[in-house]
């Protein structure tokens, strides 16, 4: 089982964390740094597999990374994954413009953003995470055929642009209320000894 995937970039800060075990916040940055800090002081001609560090549970996990240019992809696994499996979903055969990655993942973020580069790891967050639940969701790796990954986020692109985007909707939803054509509200209700005073909304439409 994939335990986390971490993307950072040389200088340790993270563009990408997703943990598939419940840990505290503070111990999840803790476990960033140090997996930046384990693979960072390795040579880039040995092996891509070492065990993990001792907060996400030492020998028993495998981290398994490529560093391409300015990032680091990091899967941390345990003993029931494939070493060679992992390093082959991450191995890249694909050069983009930026950097280069891991064969799945980053392909499919190459046809969906145009040429993907570091910086739409962070201005895209959300439709990065979307990718990578394409990918892996719940720790397990559920598709690696990238045509039917690229299908599925067009169709998802597809439908938030036939409902005019989620930005969208506060202003729709604004512009709805303003035009209910309401017939006029009473300012006083009366009932038995009960007298209520109605505001007046429009100040708030």
């Amino acid at each position: 089982m994939i335990q986390a995937i971490l993307v950072f970039n040389n200088h340790g800060k993270p563009r990408l964390v997703r943990f598939y075990q419940r840990f505290p916040e503070e111990i999840q940055q803790q476990i960033v740094r140090e997996t930046f800090h384990l693979v960072l002081k390795r040579d880039d001609n040995i092996c891509n597999f070492l065990e993990g560090g001792s907060l996400i549970g030492g020998s028993d996990y495998k981290l398994i990374y490529r560093h391409y240019a300015t990032l680091y992809f990091v899967f941390c696994v345990d003993s029931s994954e494939s070493e060679l499996g992992i390093l082959d979903l991450i191995q890249v055969h694909l050069p983009v413009v930026f950097f280069t990655a891991p064969k799945v993942f980053v392909e499919t973020l190459d046809k969906c953003f145009e040429n993907v580069c570091e910086l739409d790891l962070i201005f895209h967050m959300d439709k990065v995470h979307y990718i990578l639940q394409e990918v892996v969701m719940g720790g397990m790796v559920l598709e690696t055929n990238m045509n039917e990954i690229v299908a599925q986020i067009e169709a998802q692109n597809r439908l938030e642009k036939s409902e005019g985007g989620l930005s969208a909707a506060p202003a729709r939803a604004v512009s709805a209320v303003k035009n209910i054509n309401l017939p006029e509200i009473p300012r006083n209700i009366n009932i038995g000894d009960l007298n209520i005073k109605v505001p007046n909304l429009s100040q708030f439409v």
